[in-house]
């Protein structure tokens, strides 16, 4: 699974570096076929993976918990650091549960399952403060906790998905350290416990209708999305070779066993370097998704927040306590934050540049204090816009982070208040170093668990002008 902020892609794992750098790239090198090692496992890193140490080198073992010792076997071995697999866990932390997903393990969209609720908070919130302590960047001594607020809640929340087919037609998700599709649909169960049921059902229904009426039509990717409480859904079609495809026919015979399905399209491969081409569309282009007080407008492909319980409390946590003459929302989107924001002040300017989104960008601020900003974040802020220095500015970008030129601009602006949402620890340590430098202080830091089961995290940082 995979979460721009599909920013849309806000949302896969790096390896960290370990040892010295070297001059020559770290390149696999086959394991020896050696016999099992026992190791103990130390503690999380980001990526889903647990450290051990064997002979010193770091030694990087995914599905075990601190604490377990566990026999394991080199599958990756690097310059300064392996991968490896356990066999068998001898030693059983306190802390290991029963998976509710019989494909844990095998399909990579979950790294946690096999850990309570309260332990994976913990990993996050370890992870979290050491990636900014080894930045030089010191974080409070409290971090905040958004996270679900009843059990039930830490599944069943993405409201987004998108599966890729077998050969056989069959959809599901990537395996764990291979690009096989681990199915998630049998019959009569349907299993992927952290989704809105709506869109395995919705999986289902397309799956079946495929075979029917498209046999030839090679499907290799399906993208679902609804609204929090189920009742509208859209679909995203990618197939190999659709032109003979009465897309309409099938997408009337998917609503008709799903009818909360509100648009469909039908998307071709194009080149590797270019992005599908729509061939057809059946139903609306968008929905409407109700949060934080508002009805947002959320057209097909366009990035919105995946957790469908924490939605509401994020928007809260990024924008109470904020008021004045003017704020920005860089990186806007739809407009999650921006909407928000105009209740509080006078005027809010909203940037961002994805197609998929300035539309529905411009509708959700419609009759309301904001005004939208067709252009990327780097060029709005290149541009030196006129209307004062704003009493605020939000950022939420993708996984790579600000860079040295957003943040330089940032400091060169000096907004008394801007708050950072970020979905990648490691960028956000390295564009806070630059923040501090330029004269912020951090004020609070939360993180929000968007993921539960997953290693992904969400930051939230409140910074004021020192």
């Amino acid at each position: 699974m995979t979460p721009r902020k599909p920013k849309p892609a806000k949302k896969g794992p790096k390896s960290p570096p370990a040892g010295k750098q070297s001059r020559v790239p770290s390149q696999p090198v086959p394991p020896r076929p050696v016999a099992p090692q026992l190791v103990e496992i130390q503690k999380p890193i980001y990526g889903g993976a647990f450290l051990a140490r064997l002979d010193g080198k770091a030694i990087f073992v995914p599905l075990t918990l601190p604490g377990e010792q566990a026999s394991v076997r080199i599958v990756e071995d690097r310059r300064g650091y392996s991968t490896a697999e356990a066999d068998q866990i001898v030693t059983i932390a306190p802390e290991r549960i029963a998976p509710q997903c019989s494909h844990f393990g095998l399909c990579g969209g979950c790294h946690y399952q096999h850990a309570d609720y309260n332990s994976q908070l913990a990993f996050k919130q370890a992870i979290l403060r050491e990636t900014l302590l080894r930045a030089a960047v010191p974080p409070p001594d409290e971090i905040q906790v958004l996270a679900a607020p009843l059990p039930h809640q830490a599944w069943a929340y993405r409201n987004r998905i998108r599966l890729a087919f077998d050969p056989a037609g069959n959809p599901g998700y990537r395996g764990r350290r291979s690009h096989a599709i681990v199915p998630i649909l049998q019959p009569p169960d349907l299993e992927c416990p952290i989704a809105a049921p709506l869109l395995l059902t919705a999986a289902q229904a397309f799956t079946d209708v495929l075979r029917q009426l498209a046999p030839t039509l090679r499907p290799t990717e399906l993208s679902l999305f609804c609204d929090a409480g189920e009742t509208a859904l859209l679909a995203s079609l990618l197939a190999a070779s659709p032109a003979k495809v009465r897309f309409d026919q099938l997408a009337k015979a998917v609503n008709e066993r799903i009818p909360a399905l509100t648009g469909a399209e039908l998307l071709a491969e194009t080149r590797v370097d270019a992005p599908p081409q729509t061939i057809a569309r059946w139903g609306a282009p968008s929905l409407s998704y109700h949060a934080a007080g508002f009805d947002y407008r959320v057209d097909h492909g366009a990035f919105f927040q995946v957790n469908r319980w924490l939605i509401d409390s994020l928007v809260e946590s990024v924008t109470a306590g904020h008021s004045g003459s003017l704020a920005w929302d860089l990186f806007a989107g739809v407009g999650l934050f921006a909407r928000r924001l105009t209740s509080t002040f006078a005027r809010v300017v909203a940037v961002e540049s994805a197609p998929t989104a300035v539309n529905a960008l411009e509708e959700n601020l419609a009759r309301s204090s904001g005004s939208s900003v067709r252009a990327t974040t780097l060029d709005f802020l290149r541009s030196n816009p006129k209307g004062g220095r704003p009493d605020l500015i939000v950022v939420d970008p993708p996984r790579i982070g600000l860079g040295p030129d957003i943040t330089a601009l940032l400091v060169r602006v000096a907004a008394p208040a801007l708050v950072y949402v970020s979905c990648d620890p490691a960028t956000l340590a390295r564009d806070l170093k630059s923040l501090l430098a330029g004269g912020y202080q951090i004020q609070s830091l939360t993180l929000a668990d968007l993921f539960p089961q997953t290693f992904h995290l969400e930051t939230i940082v409140h910074l004021r002008r020192s």
